[in-house]
């Protein structure tokens, strides 16, 4: 009756066995690393990286606690960070370029425990400490950048059939092309219609309104948001920060928090940052530049300057001809004269552009314009000599190594849809994360010892029962966030605070429902059987509508109500095999042995039949 199979017992010893191995790496702590990774294709991170890594720091007489290649990164383990930063300089500079190089903290748990997977849990950044960026996008120049682009391509399909028009101009979410004779618009009015067919084209007299609907724009916001979060992403993975969070929060904002980061200035240079290429055209009409210089900018032109110590001038139309949405590559180099550059791969629209923009102005100056943090400036404006074929394009200025390379990683990492602004920053140390973590670890153990010894006191034996089998709760519950890698943050540590006290009540509903059938004078073997499956409806059926509250937490809400949602519902499963399944086995081998069961030791029992205390 109370006796479960062998295949049972080997299966929840199993299990354990299991958990244990999956909790254990999160009790090794973090040790201070390098990371070492690539951004090119043709660059593999092997064992010959190694031994150069290896041979450079054995110069420089900087020990190391191991090194490893895992997912094409080469990992490298230091005793504390004043050594961290020192071998990071000389890392960077026995590889030089190709590589990043990047501070990182790595879990000190044994080799083979990460060959099984076993890794420990990624902490949250109110946890590990690190940066949270807050970013309002700017909506209104994502619209105006769909616009130009609307624009550019309508001037490149009349170029292509032979009509002039006039300076096209945005009014609200339409835009007006001037044809000088009602037969061009005609003309043109057809191919204009297939290239644009989510637009609506009206003629009115001599002038083409191209129209967006509000649903397109709307279309038109969101996508800015999603392909400025794909950015972030790229950036933060060229950075080398392990589990960052990356999300949308509203309808104009993006949260970034960094867990971990140790160069925050860096992370904040390369995230705040909003760089994107424009290709212009120059004028180098000297009675338009002498107006411009006096603050009498001709309509359509920008006046910038170029980059630099000494910045020149350089009068730019407002038309944009390709930007950095067809780069495909960009990667730090160095020109024919030996000075930094950057070199741009295009992709086959923005080869194609870049060709015939280039063979229509033979002779005429062409700006590479970088936009970054809302200043533009002319990184280079070259004559055009030839067309330009390939989609290979090379810019190169008064920019230094260090500049190229940012330069090329911006580009590289993909263009913002539309400008960002930091509007909120918060830098959390290391040192107020691990406070964190002590309070949450003594809470939940001082919360864990007060039940443990309720449950002792007041079930004796069953109780003890009831205590071991809460224990396995916890271990299921962290072994699986740990296989998961799931970040744990203090509302996690709440949730797994309060998983205890609703875990417990499944064995509490155990225990006095054995105690209703002892009271009723039913034999103990079958007290504890009928106690089991009794119990068992009333703790689904709770468990269940927890369950429901917290999917429905983990639908709706964001950020640390998710972190909490997550280890609730997994809590909630891990509770009910362990307070069933568990201590029935611990019960079934206690009690199930003895076939003359004359009292269970689960507290005091009182039978008013008799008026006698029940047994021990």
């Amino acid at each position: 009756m109370n006796r479960y199979p062998l295949w049972k017992y080997l299966l929840i010893a199993f299990t354990i066995i299991l958990g244990i191995i999956y909790t254990l790496p999160n009790l090794f702590g973090e040790t201070p690393a390098v990371q070492v990774s690539t951004n090119r294709q043709s660059i593999v991170i092997n064992d010959q990286t190694q031994a150069r890594v290896a041979e450079a720091l054995q110069t420089a007489k900087i020990p190391t606690d191991g090194m490893f290649i895992v997912d094409n990164s080469l990992k490298i383990r230091f005793k504390d960070t004043e050594t961290q930063l020192k071998a990071r300089d000389v890392v960077e500079n026995a590889l030089g370029e190709g590589y990043i190089t990047a501070l990182n903290l790595l879990a000190d748990s044994p080799t083979w425990m990460a060959k099984i997977n076993a890794n420990p849990m990624f902490l949250g950044l109110d946890l590990r400490g690190g940066v949270h960026f807050t970013m309002q996008v700017d909506m209104e120049a994502a619209i105006q950048k769909t616009f130009e682009r609307y624009s550019g391509d309508i001037r490149r399909e009349l170029r292509r059939q032979k009509i002039r028009s006039g300076t096209i101009r945005r009014t609200q979410n339409s835009l007006t092309v001037p044809f000088r004779e009602a037969a061009d618009l005609e003309k043109a009015l057809p191919k204009l219609r297939d290239f644009f067919p989510e637009a609506t084209l009206t003629p009115q007299g001599n002038n083409l309104v191209l129209t967006l609907s509000q649903q397109l724009l709307d279309q038109v916001r969101s996508d800015a948001l999603k392909q400025n979060i794909t950015t972030l992403h790229n950036r933060v993975n060229e950075l080398g920060v392990a589990e960052p969070v990356i999300q949308q929060s509203g309808s104009e904002r993006i949260v970034v928090q960094l867990p971990g980061v140790q160069d925050t200035a860096k992370a904040k240079d390369i995230i705040g940052r909003t760089a994107t290429l424009e290709v212009r055209m120059v004028s180098d009409d000297v009675s338009l530049i002498q107006a411009a210089l006096v603050g009498n900018v001709p309509d359509g032109y920008d006046l910038l300057y170029t980059a630099g110590e000494m910045p020149q001038p350089t009068l730019v139309n407002k038309q944009v001809e390709l930007t950095g949405d067809n780069i495909n590559d960009a990667q730090p180099g160095f020109d024919e004269q030996g000075a930094p550059s950057v070199n741009i791969n295009l992709d086959s629209t923005g080869g194609s552009i870049f060709a015939d923009l280039t063979s229509q102005n033979v002779g005429k100056r062409m700006a590479m314009v970088l936009i970054d943090q809302g200043k533009a400036e002319v990184v280079t404006a070259p004559v055009i000599r030839s067309a330009i074929t390939g989609g290979r394009v090379q810019i190169s200025g008064s920019m230094s190594t260090a500049e190229a390379n940012d330069t090329s990683l911006l580009l590289r990492a993909g263009s913002l849809a539309a400008p960002m602004e930091i509007i909120e920053e918060r830098t959390i140390g290391p040192s107020l994360g691990k406070e964190n973590i002590e309070k949450g670890f003594n809470s939940t153990l001082w919360g864990f010892a007060v039940v443990a010894l309720f449950m002792v006191f007041y079930y004796r034996l069953m109780g003890v029962f009831s205590t071991i089998a809460l224990s396995t709760n916890i271990l299921f519950l962290l072994a699986i966030l740990s296989a998961l890698q799931a970040t744990l943050t203090l509302p996690g540590i709440a949730a797994l605070a309060l998983t205890l006290g609703m875990a417990i009540d499944s064995n509490v509903l155990i225990n006095e429902r054995i105690r209703e059938e002892l009271n009723d004078g039913i034999p103990p073997q079958q007290a504890i059987n009928i106690g089991y499956q009794n119990a068992w409806a009333t703790i689904v059926d709770s468990n269940i509508t927890s369950l429901i509250a917290g999917i429905a937490l983990l639908i709706f809400g964001s950020g640390p109500v998710r972190g909490f949602a997550v280890v609730h519902c997994l809590g909630i499963l891990t509770s009910m095999y362990s307070s069933v399944v568990v201590s029935r086995a611990l019960v079934n081998l206690w009690y199930g042995r003895r076939r003359k069961l004359q009292q269970i030791s689960i507290g005091t029992v009182w039978k008013p039949a008799n008026k006698a205390a029940g047994q021990e």
